[in-house]
């Protein structure tokens, strides 16, 4: 029975995650072609001329769904253990993406987002964890220490996944509660990323027990 729930709850997971993710494709398919006037981009009219923060927007939302997507490979069992090469090179593509392209220009976005030194501290300082996580995993698994590898990877993951979770806060709040827009950024900066680490973290910890 405990292996059959496990199935199941793995199986719902990865709808959770498939639906989510086609969502987030959804929302990056706006902005093709380039459009500096729709969504997100409604409302940074006054930082849209500032060209290092728009190579940064546009850097960060064309190359998060490669990040977003790795999920669906890095943590298959069954790909680690008949299909090595490819989960290396899954790997590598998702630590180079957020290492040189979606991590950097998460922290410029973070730098001019919304809602204040509230939302903008807690902006960089899941774009700095998420950089850092990434980076040790990358780390132990060229030495070859692949039980923190993986617990650090799982780290790294869940901040991947605050690209989801912020924006399903948000329409919490809005929905319970109709926050004013700023006090909702100020929220959601912290509540995107701070659950999923509290929640990896217990399941590590819940591992290492047994």
């Amino acid at each position: 029975m405990n292996s059959k729930l496990k199935t199941y709850s793995s199986a719902l997971l990865l709808l959770l995650l498939a639906f989510f993710s086609f969502l987030m494709l959804r929302i990056t398919l706006q902005y093709i072609p380039i459009n500096l006037d729709v969504a997100f981009l409604r409302i940074k009219q006054d930082y849209i001329n500032i060209i290092p923060w728009r190579i940064a927007f546009f850097t960060h939302v064309f190359t998060s769904m490669f990040a977003l997507l790795a999920g669906f490979t890095q943590f298959s069992k069954y790909i680690l253990k008949n299909h090595k090469k490819t989960h290396r090179n899954i790997g590598k593509l998702y630590v180079f993406v957020i290492l040189f392209l979606t991590g950097p220009s998460g922290f410029i976005m973070a730098i001019y987002a919304n809602g204040g030194y509230t939302s903008k501290i807690g902006f960089l300082f899941l774009d700095i964890l998420w950089i850092y996580f990434t980076a040790k995993a990358f780390r132990l698994a060229l030495k070859k220490d692949f039980k923190n590898h993986e617990n650090y990877m799982y780290r790294s993951y869940a901040l991947t996944l605050s690209a989801i979770t912020l924006r399903a806060w948000k329409y919490i709040l809005v929905f319970l509660f109709q926050p004013a827009p700023m006090d909702v950024y100020r929220l959601v900066a912290w509540l995107g990323f701070i659950p999923n680490l509290l929640l990896i973290e217990f399941l590590i910890w819940k591992k290492l027990l047994k």
